[in-house]
């Protein structure tokens, strides 16, 4: 597992090892979507790993989709979210925030007062979605975002980055995937535009370039990423050719500079994702979805990929980097506790040195 282990540096960051901590949804925020002291404590117990990829966090109000989820548009946002990057960077880690707006993926008791749910096209979301205070709730139906609109939110993207970066991270991620508005903007089901961002392939992808572009004009390409997941039905997006986009978005952010493009294993049968991530993109590559500790060094060791992301592995295992370089066993977690607040099931593991001290 020796590469597995090995520093690394994608664009402007340094990296100690190759085991990246996925972004997470954990809901632990506070109702007014400012980061919490638990939160201090989750990240913190998990610097070790190479970087870390914290949850997906809002970067505008409209954003916003689910109860408990974080924010980086205000000032509050900005500083709680600094007490988190300190305590990372104390124990010597590096972390970067994903920037995830929800678009129409919301309901209105999750929203801020006085925010909307915003689309490509006025089209609902097929799903519903829990909230604190009615349970499990409808999707918006979504306002149709007009193209100065669109640019206002290209804006709070780019805005979003700068705020990241005054409040300690070393960068960003964008989420493209996961039924989130850049894949709004690409799924022919969510995207009935007729003008410059809807029809063709070509188009569709424009938002999430633009975007990429934006925040890389904030901060510098070197610290920005980007995650992927081609085929992801998740949140009633509908892709036709799943490769052709994919396709089409390698060959619009190769010359970028981007710090890294992390991609998760394709839900489509005989959709080789990493494969074609490898040849189409010349940055760095994490991967994501299924890795164990040999299957991740196998696949570095290959040349597959520069970095392997963990998620579920990463919940009850604050000290994972230690337990795959001494070969120890890990901890299972509590489906229960995913999305509850406080710190059952959340920065209460213990790492397996304290283990240790308890047996």
């Amino acid at each position: 597992m020796n590469t597995l282990f090995a520093p690394v540096r994608f664009g402007d960051l340094e990296l100690a090892n190759r085991i990246v901590m996925a972004p997470m949804t954990r809901s632990r925020a506070g109702s007014d979507h400012v980061p919490t002291a638990v939160m201090v404590d989750y990240y913190a117990q998990r610097a070790s790993a190479g970087l870390i990829v914290a949850e997906g966090t809002s970067p505008s109000a409209d954003g916003i989709g689910y109860c408990r989820t974080p924010g980086i548009y205000n000032d509050e946002q900005i500083q709680a979210w600094r007490q988190v990057t300190e305590a990372v960077h104390a124990r010597g880690g590096r972390i970067v925030l994903q920037l995830m707006h929800c678009g129409r993926v919301a309901a209105r008791a999750n929203k801020p007062a006085g925010s909307r749910s915003v689309a490509p096209s006025s089209v609902a979301a097929n799903a519903k979605l829990f909230t604190d205070t009615e349970g499990m709730a409808d999707t918006d139906l979504p306002h149709a975002l007009t193209l100065d609109e669109i640019a206002e939110v290209i804006g709070d993207y780019r805005q979003a980055a700068l705020n990241a970066r005054a409040a300690g991270f070393d960068g960003v991620e964008l989420h493209g995937t996961s039924g989130y508005l850049p894949m709004q903007f690409i799924a022919t089901n969510s995207n009935q535009r007729e003008d410059r961002y809807g029809g063709p392939l070509e188009n569709r992808i424009r938002f999430t370039l633009e975007v990429l572009e934006a925040m890389a004009g904030a901060i510098g390409a070197g610290r920005v990423g980007l995650r992927l997941c081609p085929g992801n039905p998740y949140n009633d997006v509908d892709d036709l050719n799943p490769q052709a986009t994919l396709e089409a978005l390698l060959a619009g952010i190769d010359g970028l500079g981007l710090a890294y493009l992390h991609i998760m294993r394709s839900p489509v049968p005989g959709l080789d994702a990493f494969a074609i991530a490898r040849q189409g993109f010349s940055g760095a590559l994490i991967v994501n979805d299924g890795f164990d500790g040999d299957s991740a060094a196998r696949q570095l060791e290959a040349g597959a990929a520069d970095a392997v992301s963990f998620a579920r592995h990463y919940i009850a295992n604050p000290d994972l980097v230690e337990r795959l370089r001494e070969g120890q066993a890990l901890a299972r977690f509590d489906r229960h506790t995913l999305y509850s607040p406080g710190p059952a099931g959340y920065s209460d593991y213990p790492s397996r040195a304290l283990e240790s001290v308890l047996e």
